[in-house]
């Protein structure tokens, strides 16, 4: 009897004529177009970048406040042959102070890592910039050696988001999340040496040339709030003092 009540709801439903799924737009089609959707070629290729803002930073333990830079800024230097995920590249700095106290700073001129504390060792600076590499390679996602794979969509920030995993010439996959109706990235996770790292991205601005920019970005490793950074200012392919990318005597 429940065989025959099976076939039965099986032909009803064919009958009936349930719509099908709505397919699903390839993962290459959907990045490109993120990449339009954040200002195209500017965005795309950028030689230089700075942000400033302000960032508030958690005990892991407790929950509680660990510090806030209410002077927070990063620069980078772009390298356009970028092809790893999360390894260092280019050049970066960035500076966190508290009123005129430096909470910390680190910098990376592309080939020494260097804190307030003085150079870094290689191996402890790979783990560093493996904990925290990710977002740039989407740049050259679309290029030869990476491959795009879609990952099933979802809500993030309570809004439809398409996710793609993409994979570097090496192999490490990174998960990004793209705003179903804007394209705008709002999602980045990947595995580091410190835990699953996400990080969520809200408040998007767009520059008078093209380039939109998340103001709000929130880090998390293993599903638990590090920092939130607040961006106010943001300025793309300006001159950028090369001394901001020199370390410091040995």
């Amino acid at each position: 009897m429940r065989r025959v009540l099976e076939i039965g709801l099986a032909l009803l439903a064919a009958a009936i004529g349930f719509p099908a799924a709505a397919e699903q737009p390839a993962p290459r089609a959907i990045l490109e177009r993120a990449v339009e959707a954040h200002g195209g070629d500017v965005w795309l290729a950028p030689r230089t970048l700075a942000l400033s803002g302000e960032a508030t930073f958690y005990d892991r333990e407790t929950g509680a406040v660990r510090s806030r830079a209410d002077d927070y800024r990063m620069w980078r230097a772009f390298d356009p042959d970028r092809a790893s995920a999360h390894e260092a590249s280019g050049k970066v700095r960035i500076v966190a102070k508290s009123g005129e106290r430096v909470l910390f700073e680190i910098g990376y001129d592309g080939e020494t890592t260097w804190t307030e504390r003085g150079i870094m060792a290689k191996e402890r600076a790979d783990e560093y910039w493996a904990n925290n590499f990710g977002f740039g390679v989407v740049r050259q996602a679309l290029g030869e050696g990476f491959t795009l794979h879609r990952a099933p969509s979802r809500d993030i920030l309570g809004r439809p988001t398409d996710l793609v995993r993409i994979v570097d010439p090496q192999g490490a996959e990174t998960l990004f999340g793209f705003d179903a109706e804007s394209g705008f990235i709002t999602y980045l996770a990947f595995d580091t040496p410190r835990g699953f790292h996400e990080r969520l991205y809200a408040d998007f601005v767009r520059l008078p040339n093209g380039w939109v920019q998340a103001r709000e970005v929130t880090l998390l490793y293993d599903g638990i709030k590090s920092n939130i950074v607040l961006w106010t200012e943001t300025k793309v392919d300006e001159p950028v003092d090369p001394a901001l990318f020199t370390p410091p005597s040995q």
